[in-house]
């Protein structure tokens, strides 16, 4: 039975690690929830997406200066910023994946319903599993590749229709019973009745969403590569300031070749973005940025995909209460074996600190990278442990 408990200390070395994974799965959360309440009838959008990725990361440049500000001069940051410019020039790599990444969320959330936009980029645990291998030469053990696959057939099992099998194998009148109270759910979340619910259809909206995956991938494991390694010495602040400086160029570029880098800003295109159910996904979003940096440096993108997971049983039941999406056996059979694949995976999860280690309180995340490598040549420490 000691072997089946779930190991806490190693997911979560720190209570602060803990309120870290908290704080960043209730964002995703928001996220898909405020970005579907600020469509249209016709599930568009009256903004300019584009715009508000781009000032979500101007947002996001502002807070990470200013936390690095807090206890340094400006001249500081320009020399570190100077100082680390080939750093700089890396994230030019995560800052355009994390660029299309955010676009897309906008273009996939118009096509497909948030639990199900949510249950489809779970196919991202197997890339991530073999990026993970490939870049930081830590292997998975069978017991992680179980979770991960199960992981993967439970976003699977959202594709089947099951009313569809029932109705095959019984009498016309329960196929009409069935029927009935398909039209009567149908008709409860008729405002997203335009919405895709069932996951893939091999159409352009399948290829979007699989496009955004591996964007997701390839961002998430890259960032934490250079959080733990190649940018390793570099004061973390200042590696945001570097990831939303070449995101914002970026943006700029995707406006440029749509063609509306001016008309993005004009009075009207303003005042479509400064209302509160866009400015919330603005603030929403930044924070996400800013938490998700801190989540890759201290724990993993393994157990950061797992935290997406996580978020579907959440982002199903408050779907159901705020937008009458309802939750079919489909959905309910994947939520459950993503579940039991994370409880899995929580018996023996990915381990890999890097040259950091995990901070123990709010002012250890303000301590300089050179402290932090000093701590650990200095004492050792039962934190960085080999994968079971």
């Amino acid at each position: 039975m000691a072997n089946m408990a779930i190991n806490w200390r190693e997911l979560f070395p720190t209570k602060l690690t803990f309120l870290i994974f908290i704080l960043y799965m209730s964002l995703f959360i928001g996220q898909g929830i405020f970005v579907t309440a600020s469509q249209e009838s016709n599930n568009s959008y009256s903004y300019n997406t584009v715009t508000v990725v781009l000032l979500t990361e101007v947002l996001k440049l502002l807070v990470s200066a200013s936390l690095y500000l807090r206890d340094h001069n400006f001249t500081s940051l320009v020399k570190d910023v100077r100082k680390d410019s080939n750093v700089m020039l890396l994230y030019f790599v995560p800052a355009l994946l994390y660029c299309l990444y955010n676009n897309l969320a906008f273009v996939n959330l118009s096509t497909f319903d948030p639990t199900t936009y949510y249950l489809l980029l779970q196919l991202r645990v197997v890339i991530t599993g073999i990026l993970f291998q490939i870049i930081f030469k830590k292997y998975l053990s069978k017991r992680q590749w179980i979770s991960l696959v199960l992981l993967t057939v439970g976003c699977m099992l959202k594709q089947i229709n099951f009313s569809g099998i029932y109705s095959d194998n019984n009498n016309s009148n329960k196929d009409d019973t069935l029927k009935n109270l398909a039209a009567t759910e149908a008709t409860k979340a008729q405002h997203f009745s335009q919405k895709n619910m069932n996951g893939f259809d091999f159409s352009i909206s399948a290829l979007l969403i699989l496009a955004q995956t591996i964007f997701s991938c390839l961002a998430g494991v890259y960032n934490e590569y250079l959080l733990k390694d190649k940018g390793s010495d570099v004061n973390i602040f200042v590696q945001n300031v570097f990831m939303y400086l070449d995101s914002i160029v970026c943006n700029v570029v995707i406006l440029l070749l749509q063609g509306d880098l001016f008309s993005a800003f004009t009075a009207d295109s303003l005042q479509a973005i400064f209302r509160f159910k866009v400015i919330i996904i603005i603030v929403n979003n930044a924070a996400i940025g800013i938490v998700t940096s801190f989540f890759l440096k201290y724990m993993n993108s393994i157990l950061k995909t797992f935290a997406s997971a996580l978020e579907l049983m959440f982002t199903a039941v408050l779907c159901y209460f705020l937008f009458a999406i309802p939750i079919y056996i489909n959905t309910a059979l994947a939520i459950a074996v993503v579940s039991f694949a994370i409880y899995l995976y929580s018996q023996s999860p990915v381990v890999n600190l890097g040259k950091v280690r995990p901070p123990t309180s709010v002012s250890d995340l303000k301590s300089s990278s050179q402290d932090r490598k000093k701590l650990l040549d200095d004492e050792d420490t039962d934190l960085e442990m080999d994968m079971v």
